[in-house]
């Protein structure tokens, strides 16, 4: 893969592979992962979940994987339209009509500082396949807890399926790179008095970017001090994820 684009053909793809494919004119992206025989597991919100729960913004994105539409449902995958939680699609259901993307894992800090847009790559390691593949089998028959676009997201799924690591922490603007890296790069640039120190076009753009990059880095996964490797069968034993705190005693037991 290289730095401008993580695009890869169908016949690239394999068993374990963590992948995404950009929605709303590349405002945010769906993630999952690719199981093999032309199926992904993959965490979503559908249009049938309560509204009210989650954010403003899960109210909004009714689905962040739209299949089929419930008039004409796919054949092989049926009505998906208002389906909540881990489900199995088939590949062209995942995409809904986008291009196809892998996560990369095991980047180097300059390769990671040099992809502009969080939510495409980490410094944590993957695990193996056959771990990857048996934790988002058994998360698909006992599900991931309540979506939520900061704090639980298809980009949390796919991470900890392929690395078993969650934030130990309640005190977080999330786990995935996607939705952390923006709240805590913006919510700095904002509070921060460097902003004040310069007038000019040029040192607003340099200030922010410093702390755009560091708000990426610090929230990836692969550097936060507050994660914790959780092993799949354990983590149903914290209904919704709300109580991360837990997680961090049941790891240590192993």
């Amino acid at each position: 893969m290289g730095v401008l684009s993580n695009m890869i053909d169908r016949e690239q793809l394999k068993p374990g592979d963590h992948i995404y494919s950009w929605r709303q004119a590349y405002i945010y992206a769906h993630h999952g992962i690719y199981v093999g025989d032309g199926m992904v597991i993959h965490f979503t919100r559908g249009a049938g979940q309560e509204i009210g729960t989650g954010t403003v913004l899960d109210n909004l994105l009714f689905s962040s994987s739209p299949s089929h539409s419930s008039d004409t449902p796919c054949p092989r995958c049926g009505d998906q339209t208002r389906t909540d939680g881990v489900i199995s699609s088939c590949l062209d259901c995942f995409l809904y009509g986008g291009n196809l993307y892998i996560f990369e894992y095991g980047v180097s800090p300059a390769f990671f500082l040099a992809k502009a847009r969080g939510g495409t790559c980490t410094l944590a390691p993957s695990d193996p396949t056959e771990d990857v593949l048996h934790r988002s089998s058994f998360l698909l028959e006992n599900g991931f807890g309540v979506y939520n676009i900061f704090k639980n997201n298809c980009e949390d799924f796919a991470i900890y399926c392929k690395t078993g690591l969650l934030v130990s922490t309640s005190v977080s603007v999330g786990r995935s790179g996607q939705a952390a890296s923006y709240l805590a790069a913006a919510s700095t640039l904002v509070s921060t008095p460097l902003r004040f120190m310069t007038t000019s076009f040029s040192g607003l753009a340099l200030v922010g970017v410093s702390f755009y990059c560091v708000g990426r880095l610090m929230s990836d996964i692969g550097v936060r001090r507050d994660v914790s490797k959780v092993p799949v069968e354990r983590l149903i034993a914290s209904p919704g994820l709300d109580v991360p705190e837990n997680t961090t005693e049941m790891a240590k037991e192993d």
